[in-house]
Protein backbone atom coordinates (compact mmCIF):
# COMPACT_ATOMS: atom_id res chain seq x y z
CA UNK A 1 0.00 0.00 0.00
CA UNK A 2 1.35 3.39 -1.02
CA UNK A 3 1.97 5.74 1.90
CA UNK A 4 0.58 9.31 1.58
CA UNK A 5 3.14 12.06 1.20
CA UNK A 6 0.85 14.77 2.57
CA UNK A 7 0.00 14.63 6.26
CA UNK A 8 -3.30 15.38 7.99
CA UNK A 9 -1.59 18.26 9.76
CA UNK A 10 -0.75 19.91 6.43
CA UNK A 11 -4.40 19.74 5.37
CA UNK A 12 -5.46 21.10 8.78
CA UNK A 13 -3.12 24.07 8.41
CA UNK A 14 -4.43 24.78 4.90
CA UNK A 15 -7.99 24.74 6.22
CA UNK A 16 -7.07 27.17 8.99
CA UNK A 17 -5.46 29.60 6.52
CA UNK A 18 -8.60 29.61 4.36
CA UNK A 19 -11.11 29.65 7.23
CA UNK A 20 -9.33 32.40 9.16
CA UNK A 21 -8.52 34.48 6.10
CA UNK A 22 -4.72 34.55 6.21
CA UNK A 23 -1.47 33.13 7.55
CA UNK A 24 -1.24 35.37 10.60
CA UNK A 25 -4.81 34.60 11.68
CA UNK A 26 -4.27 30.86 11.12
CA UNK A 27 -1.04 30.95 13.14
CA UNK A 28 -2.89 32.56 16.05
CA UNK A 29 -5.74 30.05 15.89
CA UNK A 30 -3.38 27.06 15.69
CA UNK A 31 -0.95 28.44 18.30
CA UNK A 32 1.90 28.25 15.81
CA UNK A 33 4.35 30.78 14.44
CA UNK A 34 3.44 32.45 11.17
CA UNK A 35 6.66 31.17 9.59
CA UNK A 36 5.70 27.60 10.56
CA UNK A 37 2.26 27.98 8.94
CA UNK A 38 3.76 29.51 5.79
CA UNK A 39 6.33 26.73 5.51
CA UNK A 40 3.70 24.00 5.98
CA UNK A 41 1.51 25.37 3.19
CA UNK A 42 4.50 25.96 0.92
CA UNK A 43 5.69 22.41 1.49
CA UNK A 44 2.17 21.08 0.75
CA UNK A 45 2.06 22.92 -2.57
CA UNK A 46 5.56 21.75 -3.42
CA UNK A 47 4.61 18.13 -2.80
CA UNK A 48 1.48 18.45 -4.97
CA UNK A 49 3.31 20.26 -7.74
CA UNK A 50 0.95 23.24 -8.15
CA UNK A 51 -0.35 26.18 -6.09
CA UNK A 52 -3.44 25.90 -3.90
CA UNK A 53 -3.52 29.51 -2.72
CA UNK A 54 -3.11 32.91 -4.25
CA UNK A 55 -2.64 36.09 -2.23
CA UNK A 56 -5.03 38.94 -2.91
CA UNK A 57 -4.16 41.94 -0.77
CA UNK A 58 -3.77 40.54 2.71
CA UNK A 59 -6.05 37.57 2.20
CA UNK A 60 -5.28 34.07 0.95
CA UNK A 61 -7.69 32.81 -1.71
CA UNK A 62 -8.02 29.27 -3.03
CA UNK A 63 -7.33 28.35 -6.62
CA UNK A 64 -9.87 26.14 -8.41
CA UNK A 65 -7.76 23.06 -7.66
CA UNK A 66 -7.39 24.26 -4.09
CA UNK A 67 -11.18 24.47 -3.64
CA UNK A 68 -11.62 20.87 -4.79
CA UNK A 69 -8.87 19.54 -2.54
CA UNK A 70 -9.97 21.59 0.45
CA UNK A 71 -13.47 20.07 0.29
CA UNK A 72 -11.99 16.57 0.17
CA UNK A 73 -9.56 17.34 2.97
CA UNK A 74 -12.40 18.39 5.27
CA UNK A 75 -13.96 14.95 4.84
CA UNK A 76 -10.54 13.38 5.41
CA UNK A 77 -10.01 15.24 8.70
CA UNK A 78 -13.52 14.37 9.90
CA UNK A 79 -12.97 10.69 9.07
CA UNK A 80 -9.76 10.76 11.10
CA UNK A 81 -11.57 12.35 14.05
CA UNK A 82 -14.37 9.79 13.78
CA UNK A 83 -11.83 6.97 13.71
CA UNK A 84 -10.21 8.24 16.91
CA UNK A 85 -13.61 8.53 18.59
CA UNK A 86 -14.42 4.95 17.55
CA UNK A 87 -11.12 3.78 19.01
CA UNK A 88 -11.90 5.64 22.24
CA UNK A 89 -15.40 4.12 22.42
CA UNK A 90 -14.06 0.60 21.84
CA UNK A 91 -11.37 1.16 24.44
CA UNK A 92 -13.76 2.39 27.10
CA UNK A 93 -16.48 -0.13 26.28
CA UNK A 94 -19.15 2.15 27.74
CA UNK A 95 -19.90 5.78 26.91
CA UNK A 96 -19.07 8.27 29.68
CA UNK A 97 -21.79 10.56 28.32
CA UNK A 98 -24.98 10.10 26.30
CA UNK A 99 -26.34 13.00 24.25
CA UNK A 100 -30.01 12.48 23.41
CA UNK A 101 -32.02 14.91 21.26
CA UNK A 102 -35.75 14.25 21.49
CA UNK A 103 -38.68 15.72 19.58
CA UNK A 104 -41.35 16.95 21.99
CA UNK A 105 -43.99 14.77 20.31
CA UNK A 106 -42.26 11.70 21.75
CA UNK A 107 -44.47 10.23 24.51
CA UNK A 108 -43.23 11.89 27.70
CA UNK A 109 -44.41 9.13 30.08
CA UNK A 110 -42.50 6.48 28.12
CA UNK A 111 -39.39 8.67 27.95
CA UNK A 112 -39.44 9.22 31.73
CA UNK A 113 -39.91 5.50 32.42
CA UNK A 114 -37.01 4.64 30.10
CA UNK A 115 -34.76 7.18 31.83
CA UNK A 116 -35.72 5.75 35.21
CA UNK A 117 -34.95 2.21 34.02
CA UNK A 118 -31.66 3.33 32.44
CA UNK A 119 -30.23 5.04 35.52
CA UNK A 120 -29.37 1.95 37.62
CA UNK A 121 -27.82 0.29 34.54
CA UNK A 122 -25.98 3.37 33.30
CA UNK A 123 -22.59 2.62 34.92
CA UNK A 124 -22.28 6.33 35.67
CA UNK A 125 -23.02 7.51 32.13
CA UNK A 126 -24.03 11.16 32.12
CA UNK A 127 -27.17 11.95 30.11
CA UNK A 128 -27.62 15.20 28.21
CA UNK A 129 -31.24 15.55 27.12
CA UNK A 130 -32.20 18.25 24.63
CA UNK A 131 -35.81 18.83 23.55
CA UNK A 132 -36.53 20.01 20.02
CA UNK A 133 -39.50 20.43 17.71
CA UNK A 134 -39.92 19.18 14.11
CA UNK A 135 -36.70 19.72 12.11
CA UNK A 136 -34.73 20.67 15.24
CA UNK A 137 -33.49 17.09 15.42
CA UNK A 138 -32.12 17.22 11.89
CA UNK A 139 -30.37 20.49 12.66
CA UNK A 140 -28.76 18.85 15.71
CA UNK A 141 -27.34 16.12 13.45
CA UNK A 142 -25.93 18.72 11.07
CA UNK A 143 -24.29 20.68 13.87
CA UNK A 144 -22.71 17.80 15.75
CA UNK A 145 -22.78 14.11 16.56
CA UNK A 146 -25.43 13.41 19.23
CA UNK A 147 -25.63 9.76 20.22
CA UNK A 148 -29.38 9.55 19.60
CA UNK A 149 -32.02 11.69 17.95
CA UNK A 150 -35.66 10.76 18.48
CA UNK A 151 -37.46 12.25 15.49
CA UNK A 152 -40.05 11.49 12.82
CA UNK A 153 -37.65 12.75 10.13
CA UNK A 154 -34.74 10.44 9.20
CA UNK A 155 -32.15 12.13 6.97
CA UNK A 156 -30.27 10.21 4.30
CA UNK A 157 -27.16 8.41 5.41
CA UNK A 158 -28.23 7.67 9.00
CA UNK A 159 -29.16 4.40 10.68
CA UNK A 160 -32.49 4.42 12.53
CA UNK A 161 -34.80 2.07 14.42
CA UNK A 162 -38.57 2.62 14.67
CA UNK A 163 -39.55 3.32 18.27
CA UNK A 164 -43.21 4.28 18.50
CA UNK A 165 -46.20 5.38 16.47
CA UNK A 166 -47.28 8.80 17.72
CA UNK A 167 -50.86 9.99 17.43
CA UNK A 168 -51.76 13.67 17.46
CA UNK A 169 -55.34 14.46 18.43
CA UNK A 170 -57.27 17.67 17.73
CA UNK A 171 -58.58 18.86 21.10
CA UNK A 172 -60.21 21.79 22.89
CA UNK A 173 -61.25 22.51 26.45
CA UNK A 174 -64.63 21.09 27.50
CA UNK A 175 -66.20 24.57 27.64
CA UNK A 176 -64.83 25.77 24.28
CA UNK A 177 -67.45 26.81 21.66
CA UNK A 178 -66.14 24.20 19.20
CA UNK A 179 -67.11 21.48 21.65
CA UNK A 180 -70.72 22.63 21.48
CA UNK A 181 -71.01 22.00 17.73
CA UNK A 182 -73.57 19.32 16.90
CA UNK A 183 -72.38 18.59 13.34
CA UNK A 184 -68.87 17.52 12.26
CA UNK A 185 -66.63 20.58 11.93
CA UNK A 186 -65.11 21.46 8.54
CA UNK A 187 -61.95 23.47 7.87
CA UNK A 188 -63.89 26.66 7.13
CA UNK A 189 -65.51 26.60 10.58
CA UNK A 190 -62.28 25.54 12.24
CA UNK A 191 -60.34 28.43 10.70
CA UNK A 192 -62.62 30.88 12.50
CA UNK A 193 -61.17 29.81 15.85
CA UNK A 194 -57.73 30.38 17.36
CA UNK A 195 -55.19 27.60 16.73
CA UNK A 196 -52.18 26.86 18.93
CA UNK A 197 -49.08 25.96 16.87
CA UNK A 198 -45.78 24.67 18.26
CA UNK A 199 -42.78 26.52 16.85
CA UNK A 200 -40.12 24.56 14.94
CA UNK A 201 -36.96 24.75 17.07
CA UNK A 202 -34.61 24.66 14.05
CA UNK A 203 -32.88 27.96 13.36
CA UNK A 204 -31.69 27.46 9.79
CA UNK A 205 -34.91 25.99 8.37
CA UNK A 206 -38.29 25.69 10.04
CA UNK A 207 -41.80 24.59 9.15
CA UNK A 208 -45.24 24.94 10.68
CA UNK A 209 -46.66 21.44 10.67
CA UNK A 210 -50.38 21.15 11.15
CA UNK A 211 -51.11 24.83 10.69
CA UNK A 212 -54.35 25.53 8.80
CA UNK A 213 -53.00 28.69 7.18
CA UNK A 214 -55.28 31.22 8.86
CA UNK A 215 -54.29 34.43 10.64
CA UNK A 216 -55.84 33.25 13.90
CA UNK A 217 -52.95 31.42 15.50
CA UNK A 218 -50.68 31.64 18.50
CA UNK A 219 -47.22 30.10 18.30
CA UNK A 220 -45.65 28.58 21.39
CA UNK A 221 -42.33 26.85 22.00
CA UNK A 222 -43.42 23.61 23.62
CA UNK A 223 -46.12 20.93 23.78
CA UNK A 224 -46.56 21.69 27.47
CA UNK A 225 -47.28 25.37 26.79
CA UNK A 226 -49.84 24.48 24.12
CA UNK A 227 -51.46 21.95 26.46
CA UNK A 228 -51.79 24.47 29.29
CA UNK A 229 -53.23 27.20 27.07
CA UNK A 230 -55.75 24.90 25.38
CA UNK A 231 -56.75 23.44 28.75
CA UNK A 232 -57.48 26.96 29.98
CA UNK A 233 -60.15 27.29 27.29
CA UNK A 234 -58.14 29.26 24.72
CA UNK A 235 -57.92 27.87 21.18
CA UNK A 236 -57.52 24.35 19.82
CA UNK A 237 -54.49 22.26 18.89
CA UNK A 238 -53.28 18.88 17.69
CA UNK A 239 -51.45 17.41 20.69
CA UNK A 240 -49.76 14.04 21.38
CA UNK A 241 -52.29 11.56 22.76
CA UNK A 242 -49.81 10.13 25.28
CA UNK A 243 -49.31 13.56 26.88
CA UNK A 244 -53.01 14.42 27.14
CA UNK A 245 -54.39 11.04 28.24
CA UNK A 246 -55.16 12.23 31.78
CA UNK A 247 -56.91 15.38 30.52
CA UNK A 248 -58.99 13.33 28.07
CA UNK A 249 -59.96 10.77 30.66
CA UNK A 250 -60.94 13.44 33.20
CA UNK A 251 -62.98 15.31 30.58
CA UNK A 252 -60.91 18.49 30.88
CA UNK A 253 -60.07 18.18 27.19
CA UNK A 254 -62.40 16.97 24.44
CA UNK A 255 -61.64 15.56 21.02
CA UNK A 256 -62.84 17.75 18.18
CA UNK A 257 -65.50 16.19 15.97
CA UNK A 258 -63.95 17.10 12.61
CA UNK A 259 -65.14 16.14 9.15
CA UNK A 260 -61.66 14.67 8.62
CA UNK A 261 -58.16 14.90 10.04
CA UNK A 262 -59.01 14.82 13.74
CA UNK A 263 -56.15 12.33 14.25
CA UNK A 264 -52.69 12.29 12.68
CA UNK A 265 -50.25 9.41 13.11
CA UNK A 266 -46.59 8.98 12.27
CA UNK A 267 -43.59 7.00 13.49
CA UNK A 268 -40.79 8.37 15.63
CA UNK A 269 -37.39 6.78 15.08
CA UNK A 270 -34.21 6.47 17.10
CA UNK A 271 -31.56 7.91 14.78
CA UNK A 272 -28.01 6.86 15.61
CA UNK A 273 -25.99 10.03 15.21
CA UNK A 274 -22.66 8.20 15.42
CA UNK A 275 -23.57 5.32 13.14
CA UNK A 276 -21.35 2.29 13.63
CA UNK A 277 -19.64 4.08 16.53
CA UNK A 278 -22.84 3.87 18.58
CA UNK A 279 -21.93 2.53 22.01
CA UNK A 280 -23.61 0.01 24.31
CA UNK A 281 -25.20 2.66 26.56
CA UNK A 282 -27.02 4.23 23.60
CA UNK A 283 -28.20 0.83 22.36
CA UNK A 284 -29.44 -0.10 25.83
CA UNK A 285 -31.37 3.15 26.07
CA UNK A 286 -33.05 2.47 22.70
CA UNK A 287 -34.09 -0.99 23.91
CA UNK A 288 -35.60 0.57 27.04
CA UNK A 289 -37.44 3.16 24.96
CA UNK A 290 -38.93 0.45 22.75
CA UNK A 291 -39.99 -1.56 25.79
CA UNK A 292 -41.61 1.40 27.55
CA UNK A 293 -43.35 2.65 24.41
CA UNK A 294 -44.97 -0.76 23.99
CA UNK A 295 -46.62 -0.14 27.36
CA UNK A 296 -48.16 3.21 26.37
CA UNK A 297 -51.89 3.09 27.17
CA UNK A 298 -54.44 3.42 24.40
CA UNK A 299 -56.79 6.34 24.99
CA UNK A 300 -60.16 6.26 23.22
Amino acid sequence: MKAPRVTLEQWRVLQAVVDKGGFAQAAEALHKSQSSVSYTVARLQEQLGYPLLIIEGRKAKLTERGEVLLRRSRHLIQEAVDLEELAKTLGQGWEPELEVVVDQVFPTPALLRALRAFEPQSQGTLVQLKEVVLSGGIEALKQGHPDLVLSSIVPKGYLADPIVEVELVAVVAADHPLNQETLPINNERLSQELQLVIRDSAVESSVDAGWLGTDRRWTVSSVQSALEIVSSGVGFAWLPKADISDALQSGKLKRLNLVSGSERTFYVYAIFGKGERTGPAARLFVELLQKECSRCPSVK
